[in-house]
């Protein structure tokens, strides 16, 4: 399981390097995106390069672009489990949702729950509130803990957020 690209399985090691930098050098804004635009230079596509942007994006508040690199991660993750590309078509069935070793769909839904927090974030609450609500099609059993974001979005809507 840890040889999975989600776990940083066959990264080049430059790539590797390029993203150890990145972290070290995060303070460091320009560097610290240098080194994470090496790193994809190396291993274009990679899972883990991928997170490492979004993280990156994430916590210096770069919402829209963490938004757009959580939408690669969502449509890369839709991609290799052979599930449909639009995360609306996406059924429970698909995919092992609820298998704790399936990595692939955990991520896939982790993406997602991404996808829908940022949106809310950035304003979009419609779109937010229906990725939340497919959240927990898809995970009746809320592993992810979808129902925190929708417990949000109910407090926003009753002018409590």
């Amino acid at each position: 399981m840890l040889s999975h690209p989600l776990f940083g399985g066959g990264l080049p090691p430059l790539a590797e390097h390029h993203l150890r930098e990145a972290g070290l050098n995060y303070h460091l804004s320009e560097a610290a995106e240098d080194h994470l635009r090496q790193a994809n230079r190396h291993a274009p596509d990679h899972f883990a390069v991928l997170i490492g942007f979004y993280r990156f994006y994430f916590y210096k508040g770069r919402l829209d672009e963490a938004l757009d690199i959580g939408r690669i991660c969502l449509a890369k993750a839709a991609r290799e489990k052979n599930i449909a590309a639009d995360w609306r078509d996406v059924r429970p069935e698909d995919a092992g949702f609820a298998d704790l070793d399936d990595v692939l769909a955990r991520f896939y839904m982790f993406c997602l729950k991404g996808y829908a927090y940022l949106n809310m974030r950035l304003g979009d609450l419609g779109e937010g509130r229906v990725a939340v609500a497919k959240l927990l099609e898809l995970d009746p059993t809320d592993r992810v803990n979808a129902k925190l974001l929708s417990d949000v979005l109910e407090r926003a809507e009753r002018g409590d957020e």
